[in-house]
């Protein structure tokens, strides 16, 4: 079998898992504080020596966790760290991931959550508003409370909590179509004075436009590797059939 025909199907296996990447970015394009996925690329040469070709192969695939564009979105609870901090929320499983998704909600529980997970405050606890107050965000993340029925003796407003935000250092994984956790060698640091832009929200950081070039750029990659491979297929099924005539 010609040398050619792995060259050809290593080359076709990176460009599949190229295309699997940029079909999941290009359908989430419009998912709050998605975090685009980046394939990486290798080129190796024989194990048994020889150095007429190389092997090209998908040896990684890091996730982009720079910012994407926002949007003004008139929710005064929506809100987008500031320099590339992430926001920390609970899972139900209890586990502690990051998002950029910052649409907070109130849950039946009163805790202001993140598509339901709990966000985490600094000294990781919930924040919970109570029944007869109205939850406000300022820009240094701090949660108040504002009373907004009769007074019956409390105060008009009062500190709910402040939210943590974290940078996150080194690979990490998808845990969600938004959520993040640090993998082995990665690590959150905690922000001391993070800063948030209220009633803004964060899309994906691939564009359509980005998106649909690469899908085609790949896609045709891929087919040019599958007709190389097609192409050395008739040359050994020719140059067996003249041994034959021989």
């Amino acid at each position: 079998m010609a040398d050619g025909i792995y060259v050809s199907m290593c080359g076709a296996v990176a460009r599949s898992e190229q295309l699997d990447a940029v079909a999941d970015n290009l359908a989430n394009v419009q998912t709050r504080g998605f975090k685009a996925s980046r394939p990486a690329f290798e080129a190796f040469l024989p194990a048994a020596g020889g150095y007429d070709k190389s092997y090209t192969a998908s040896v990684a695939t890091a996730l982009d966790l720079r910012p994407g564009p926002t949007t003004p979105s008139g929710n005064p609870l929506d809100v987008v760290p500031e320099e590339g901090a992430f926001l920390a929320v609970r899972t139900p499983a209890g586990a502690l991931a990051y998002t950029r998704d910052g649409r907070i909600e109130m849950d039946a529980r009163r805790q202001l959550t993140i598509a339901g997970n709990v966000l985490v405050s600094r000294g990781d606890r919930p924040i919970v508003v109570p029944e007869e107050y109205t939850p406000e965000i300022d820009p240094t993340g701090q949660v108040r409370g504002r009373l907004h029925g009769p007074a019956s003796g409390r105060p008009d407003e009062i500190v709910l909590g402040e939210i943590a935000t974290f940078q996150l250092a080194g690979p990490v994984d998808r845990v969600g179509a938004s959520l993040l956790q640090p993998s082995a060698g990665g690590q959150a640091l905690a922000v001391d004075d993070g800063r948030l832009r209220v009633g803004e929200v964060e899309l994906g950081n691939a564009s359509a436009l980005e998106s649909a070039v690469a899908m085609i750029a790949a896609q045709r990659s891929f087919e040019a590797s599958m007709q190389a491979i097609q192409t050395y297929r008739r040359l050994d099924e020719r140059s067996v059939e003249v041994g034959r005539v021989r």
